[in-house]
Formats: C-alpha cells, structure tokens, sequence
C-alpha cells in the first residue's frame, strides 16, 4: 500500500463565519459612538451574549490597559479571515490534484487484476422446460416493461389463453409491451386472435418478414434466450453489456418490422388479397423488388408475404415457392 503524507492540522477557519445580527451591530456600532474604546462596565448582563461573538469574531479586543473594549478595523478582521480561507481552499486545490498520483499503484493494481470472478452468476442456464416457465414468470410479476422477440412454432391455444389472462393483469399493474412475430403468425388463427386481444389491452404486436431469433427482456436488466434448438432449456442473463446488446438489436428489428391490424377478418382480406397478387407475380416471374415497385409496397412488406406463402406452400426457396405457385409438383 503506498504511504500517503502525513497531514497536518492548522488553525484556519473551516467555513464562512455568519455575520453579525441586528445586536451585534448595534453593540459594535454602540462601540464606536463612544470613540471606539469602552469600559468593561459599559455592558450589561443582557450584553454578553454579543459581546462574547463580537470578541469570538475579532471586531472587539481588550484595551491595552485591560480596563475595556476597543474596536477593531472590520477590513482587517475580513483581510485575515479571507486570507485564512483562501489558504485552506489552496491546500484543498493542491490536494485533489496530487491525490490521483497518491493512488497510482492502486490504480495500475486495479487496470491490471484478472476480472473473470468480478461477476458472478450473470447468465443461469436452466435445463428444466418447467422451471424456464416459472422463472420467466416471476421477472414478469415484478417488471414494468417487456420485450418479446416470439420467433418459431406459435403457441397453442391453451397457452395463448393462459397469455391473454397474464397479460391483461400485467396491463393493470401499468406495465408495457412489445411484441415481435414471424410472418406466419398471421396464418394461424389463434394467434391472430391473441395478437388481437393484445392490442386491445394496449400491447404493440408487429411482423417482421426476416429471420430474428428469440428473446424476452424484462424491464432491460433480465434478457432469457433459447438455450438448446427445441426450446428445452433456456439462459437468463443478467450482465448489463449483453442485455443492452440484446436489447439495441431487438429495436432495430422493431423498426424494421410491420404494423399489422389484428382487428379481425375485415382487416385481414386486404392482407389476403395483397398477399394472393404477390404470389401471382412471383409465379409470372418477377423479382421480390419489382413486386414491390408493381405493388406500390415496401420491399420489406412483400418479403413477409412471401415468408408466410413459403410456409403455407411448404417451399425452401423463392424459386420453389414460384415453381409451386405456376402448379409444379408439390403444390398445396
């Protein structure tokens, strides 16, 4: 440990005396009406109270002769007090300034020592399908804002009932949300329906015609990520730089990402007939951006159609989904 200096203590005034009251002043200025010296019995018992601050404060001294009370030159008490002052906030200065060279050693320790056990316990995997659930469950009583990034299979009912119920009494509580979908959520219809009780409730829910892989962050602290291929385990992860890169990438795919009406099959047959012609121009052999340019569409709109008619079609390719849309082999 490096051996600091020694310091020592001086006599110099740690803050601004207060000034004067009302007494005070008339008992200095009393002081001074009689030529500026007065006798100790000039005062009374009711006196002393000032008469003692006065003389803590250097404005009164004992005569020479010790016989009473002489004024003193207020410019010379606030000369030495300032100068007192100005002496201790130096000190102060060249302190600060020389404490960063005082701790250099510790700082050079610090830069230098290994941090693999600084944090611990920042991502927690969990193998256990039930126990993901109940955790998840827990961040989400107490959190106030959520993102989900809902890649792959959708729910089934039953789960998206259970959903529907968590998520209006999270509402209540003031919470909010987001939510991301593939475009197949639009072609299954209890997800449309729990995508519609959402926005009801105030939920954002969009779709994003891209791959994205899934994420729910609660309250931008706790991100849980897939940790195995069939969603059979999961990692929570608590680190502060992993999280905000989580979440910075969530948002990019929010932005990128479609509103959608959930409200109903009313709303949906505008998506449906918009999605038939981008098969059919697909079939006739058009690019996805002159699809677009024909459709008067967003290049990223026409890609979540075609995503979702490679699903429904069961096509790998955009190639094979047009061959299977002109009635090639393989064509539902």
């Amino acid at each position: 440990m490096p051996e600091l200096p020694e310091r020592v203590a001086e006599p110099v005034p740690s803050e601004v005396p207060e000034l004067p009251d009302k007494a005070e002043r008339e008992l200095y200025l009393e002081v001074l009406a009689r030529g500026g010296r007065v006798p100790h019995a000039a005062f009374g018992e009711a006196d002393q109270g000032p008469l003692g601050r006065l003389l803590a404060g250097g404005l009164l001294v004992d005569s020479d002769d010790g016989l009473g009370w002489t004024a003193v030159d207020p410019r010379a008490v606030s000369a030495r007090i300032s100068a007192g002052l100005r002496t201790a906030g130096t000190r102060k200065l060249l302190e600060a300034e020389q404490l960063g060279e005082e701790l250099r050693e510790f700082t050079a320790a610090f830069d230098s020592a290994p941090r693999r056990s600084v944090r611990s316990g920042v991502i927690r995997h969990v193998h256990d399908v039930q126990q993901v659930i109940d955790q998840a469950r827990e961040l989400e009583v107490g959190a106030r804002e959520i993102l989900t990034a809902q890649s792959g299979t959708p729910l089934a009912p039953q789960q998206l009932a259970d959903s529907t119920a968590r998520a209006r009494a999270f509402v209540a509580r003031g919470g909010t949300a987001r939510v991301l979908y593939e475009p197949a959520a639009r072609a299954d219809p209890a997800t449309v329906a729990y995508a519609r009780s959402l926005t009801e409730l105030g939920i954002a829910v969009r779709v994003l015609g891209e791959p994205f892989k899934r994420v729910t962050v609660f309250d931008r602290s706790v991100a849980v990520v897939p940790a195995a291929a069939d969603q059979s385990s999961a990692a929570f992860v608590e680190d502060p730089a992993v999280v905000s890169f989580l979440v910075g990438g969530f948002e990019r795919d929010w932005q990128r990402a479609e509103q959608v009406s959930w409200a109903g099959d009313q709303a949906a047959e505008p998506e449906r007939a918009v999605e038939e012609q981008v098969g059919r121009l697909l079939a006739a052999g058009l690019t996805q951006r002159t699809i677009a340019l024909r459709l008067g569409v967003s290049e990223r709109t026409v890609a979540g159609h075609l995503a979702r008619l490679r699903e429904l079609h069961g096509a790998e390719t955009l190639f094979q989904l047009g061959w299977r849309m002109r009635g090639g082999s393989g064509a539902r």
